[in-house]
Order: C-alpha cells, then sequence, then structure tokens
C-alpha cells in the first residue's frame, strides 16, 4: 500500500508537487506534499473546492501512472473514495495507529 507499485516509473527524482491528480472518474486536485520514503510513500492532494478543500493522504500504492509531461499523477481510485477519505492530519502520518485506519480505508476498494 505505501509503495510506488512496480509498473509506476521510478519518481525519486521528479518533484510531484503541484502535478494534478486524476481519479478513475475525474480530476481530484493537486498535490501539495509528497514522500519517498521505502515503504512510507504518499501523496497529499489538496482537493480543491469541490469538496471544500479538503486534504486527503494518497499512499503510493493508489498510483497507476505518473505523466511528468503532462504533470498528472493517475489513482485508481474515483472522487467518491477519495471525498470520503479520512481527512489529512499531518501530525499523525508518525503514528502507526493513523497509517494502519487509512490502509484499511483504502484496501477495501481493492
Amino acid at each position: 500500500m505505501w509503495t510506488y507499485r512496480g509498473e509506476v516509473d521510478p519518481v525519486e527524482d521528479v518533484d510531484l508537487t503541484g502535478f494534478e491528480v486524476d481519479a478513475a472518474d475525474g480530476e481530484v486536485g493537486k498535490i501539495v506534499d509528497a514522500a519517498y520514503e521505502l515503504g512510507g510513500s504518499w501523496l497529499v492532494v489538496d482537493t480543491g473546492p469541490w469538496i471544500f478543500g479538503k486534504k486527503v493522504l494518497l499512499p503510493a500504492g493508489t498510483v497507476r501512472s505518473i505523466d511528468p509531461e503532462a504533470r498528472k499523477v493517475y489513482v485508481d481510485r474515483n472522487r467518491e473514495e477519495i471525498k470520503n477519505a479520512p481527512e489529512h492530519d499531518p501530525s499523525g502520518y508518525a503514528e502507526q495507529e493513523y497509517r494502519l485506519a487509512l490502509a484499511d480505508y483504502y484496501a477495501r476498494f481493492y
């Protein structure tokens, strides 16, 4: 869940901040932060006005592909799943319980 899939090109040398995020059914928002840690990679997405500016954390395993030229990241979740995700807690990622709750939430859509 917290590692980019094998078919996703390595992104260590690409700053994804500012990239648009496209869900399975349309645009979701823009990346405002990203981590590229082995076994702990994620994206923080500002969903903008369509759900009142909520920020959500997407595990790297939800990423289907990255298009650096178009500055887009494609994820395998739909807008509703992302809308209903727990709101990003900037201090929570350090807590194992927070990461497990997020993993549980996203894993049920596989």
